[in-house]
């Protein structure tokens, strides 16, 4: 990732390992959405609010992840998120999980956005988009 954009930092509990003292693989999926919810709040975007104002939401569309190393009980990881393309309804982010300098995992996630009551694609709303950093 050239960019950080933002960053949200985790550490990593008992819980999000496996029988082997790493972190399980599906829990690395939980850090990316755990950090883009974060940068939405930042932008001022909470979800509910999402939903009830403006009747769309964010839904995850794909996710493609390179897992690069492993993470550890108690290690406190900075999970990076990236806006790099921004369409009519979608939104594409390239995230990582890093320890300290150690990229442990790098993936690309689009994000669709969809009406709230019909989960059909929808037009983000032009004051959402206005709240979006300039993308590359």
């Amino acid at each position: 990732m050239s960019e950080p954009g933002f960053n949200w930092p985790v550490r990593v509990y008992w819980e999000d390992t496996d029988a082997g003292g790493v972190v399980y693989y599906a829990n690395y999926l939980k850090f990316l959405e755990r950090a883009r919810t974060e940068w939405l709040r930042e932008l001022g975007i909470g979800q509910t609010e999402l939903a009830g104002r403006d009747g769309v939401m964010f839904v995850v569309r794909r996710v493609q992840a390179d897992y690069l190393r492993p993470a550890r009980f108690d290690d406190i990881l900075a999970v990076r998120c990236g806006l790099r393309e921004v369409g009519r309804a979608s939104l594409v982010m390239e995230q990582a999980v890093m320890r300290g300098d150690e990229t442990l995992l790098t993936a690309r996630v689009k994000v669709a956005c969809v009406g709230a009551a019909s989960f059909r694609p929808a037009k983000i709303p032009d004051p959402i988009l206005e709240r979006f950093p300039k993308w590359n």
